[in-house]
Formats: C-alpha cells, sequence, structure tokens
C-alpha cells in the first residue's frame, strides 16, 4: 500500500474577494501565489495564499462565492483550518490580530501544541499553531510580517463525522495514515515523515453539515506524481470509494472524491507548480486563466470585481 505525502492544499469558501485578500495578505502576511478562477465557474475568482513560491503543504485557496448562505455546522464538513507558525510566535499573532479586529480566542494546547483560534472575516474557523514541522518553506520578503513569524503553512484540519470508525478505517486503510494521539473527544491522524495532520470527531448528535460562506470546500493531499495519484486512486476504489478521473488543473494534476463520512478530498501532484505559467517573481499580479479559458478572456474579466493588493499592514 502508498500513502499519500501529508496536506497539499485547503480550499475554502469565501465571501467579498478584496476582503479576503486584505486578511490573509495584508493581516495573516501570505503570499498571493495565483489569481485565477474557479475552473467549474469561472465568474469566480480562484484566490491561492501560500509561501514566496508556493510550495505544496503552504497553500491555503478560496473560493469567493459570497452569494452562499452561511454553512450549517455539522458531521461530514472540515470545521477548521490550522496554519503553522514559528514557535513562540502567538504572542505577536495574538496582539496583531487583536489589533485588526479579529475575532481570536483563548490560546490553548491541543497534542502538545499552543493554538491560537481565530474566525476570519467571513466565519471561516483558523487556528495558528506553534510547530517546526521541518516543511520546506520560502519565506515572502515582499510582505509585511517579519520572517521570524511568518504563517509556515498548513498544519491540519479538523474534521467532524457521525460515523469516525468507518473514516478512520479509511484513512489507514486508503490512504494509509497513521493515528498518532487521542485527546478530548479528538483523534489525530498524520502520514510518516509528512507535514499535515487530520483531527477527527464523532458527533453522532449533530446534523449533516452543509457549505457556505465561511467553510471548509475540501482537503488536498500530495501525491509525487502521476503513478503515484493512480496508485492511490486505485486504493480509494478498493475501498468504496467513487473517485473522478484525472482532472488537470495545469499547476497540479487533481483526483476527488469523498471519504465514508462525506468529507470532500483531493488527491493534488505536487507538480508542475505555479511558476509553470508565470515569473516567481511576480506570482499573483496578472489573472492567470488555464489554456481552455482564455479565448473567454474578455467575458470573464468583465465579471470578475476588480481586485487591489493590500497596503502592507504592518
Amino acid at each position: 500500500m502508498r500513502a499519500a505525502n501529508g496536506l497539499h492544499h485547503i480550499t475554502a469558501i469565501s465571501g467579498n474577494a478584496q476582503q479576503n485578500l486584505d486578511f490573509y495578505a495584508g493581516v495573516l502576511g501570505m503570499r498571493l501565489v495565483k489569481k485565477s478562477v474557479n475552473q467549474d465557474d469561472p465568474g469566480t475568482y480562484h484566490l491561492f495564499y501560500a509561501d514566496d513560491v508556493g510550495h505544496p503543504g503552504t497553500d491555503l485557496t478560496f473560493f469567493p462565492w459570497e452569494q452562499l448562505a452561511p454553512p450549517v455546522l455539522g458531521h461530514g464538513l472540515t470545521n477548521e483550518v490550522e496554519l503553522e507558525v514559528p514557535r513562540g510566535s502567538l504572542s505577536f499573532w495574538g496582539t496583531r490580530l487583536e489589533k485588526y479586529g479579529a475575532a481570536i480566542q483563548t490560546v490553548e494546547t491541543r497534542f502538545g501544541n499552543r493554538a491560537l483560534p481565530l474566525i476570519d472575516p467571513h466565519g471561516l474557523k483558523l487556528a495558528l499553531v506553534e510547530d517546526d514541522s521541518g516543511r520546506p518553506f520560502e519565506p515572502w520578503t515582499g510582505g509585511p510580517i517579519a520572517v521570524e513569524h511568518q504563517v509556515r503553512g498548513l498544519f491540519g484540519a479538523r474534521v467532524w463525522e457521525r460515523d469516525a470508525a468507518a473514516t478512520t478505517t479509511f484513512l489507514r486503510e486508503a490512504l494509509g495514515f497513521e493515528q498518532v494521539g487521542e485527546e478530548g473527544g479528538w483523534t489525530r491522524y498524520k502520514f510518516p515523515n509528512a507535514a499535515g495532520v487530520i483531527d477527527v470527531r464523532e458527533t453522532p448528535g449533530e446534523r449533516r453539515g452543509r457549505w457556505g460562506v465561511g467553510s471548509v470546500h475540501h482537503l488536498a493531499w500530495r501525491v509525487d506524481d502521476d503513478k503515484h495519484q493512480l496508485d492511490l486512486r486505485n486504493q480509494v476504489i478498493d475501498h468504496g470509494g467513487q473517485p473522478t478521473p484525472v482532472i488537470d488543473r495545469f499547476w497540479f494534476k487533481s483526483v476527488y472524491f469523498k471519504e465514508p463520512g462525506g468529507v470532500l478530498f483531493e488527491l493534488a501532484t505536487d507538480g508542475p507548480g505555479f511558476a509553470v505559467d508565470e515569473d516567481p517573481a511576480h506570482l499573483g499580479e496578472a489573472l492567470v486563466l488555464p489554456p481552455f479559458l482564455e479565448s473567454q478572456r474578455d467575458k470573464i474579466e468583465a465579471v470578475l470585481p476588480p481586485l487591489s493588493m493590500p497596503v502592507p499592514a504592518h
């Protein structure tokens, strides 16, 4: 059996695109490494925030579907995104987030890591988690945050499940996760020697969750290349999953499927990466369209709202 390599990206649903950009690039100081559109709904942006070069495992992405209602929190839904920050940096982040009006909560300890829960401007639950995973990371020197405090990438995600046993069996047997701890009703899983955890909580008394503004759309897991992706796709099928065919997203290739509890997963290749169609020094500055949409550029640009990079908020 082959295992995945940790988190590749997490995609969430936001409200107003400019407000999203102002918070993630201006306040959290993540670099906008790709400004594109949802390839299935090209009248909507797809915004990618990551480290300076967009290493797999560092990018949090958004579909700004501000016309949607708020989500219904419940089982079968990812209910929080965790971002890795350097050890000892939470006091800095608490002060900064309070200064810019973010809804922060009390620092807590999770599986031995200090974490600062907060809510983004559109209701997405986040937590900044102190860790030193040793992940590949390139600091964004053009951003508002000093290198010693910058967000390092995706620490993990927390999901609610009606039947945790079905999900956790699938995580272990289809994708190669290992259980690494239990605490406060949460069970943590990760991959050997790879950054990115998933915490699972059984919530049989909750209703079924539903996407909306401020919810996570899907979790994407890293695979090395086409062969690795196909091997894992076959494992998903062998364990009852119904994956899509491979879809070329141009910066990576994707396969989508739901785990037994209903959370949408993706298998995403590491390459070719965000620099395949842009100068690395100018990532995220221009609207980049996949080749099949290029002929519709004028129509697409006419319906997308204008975006301006935030003035660095120090």
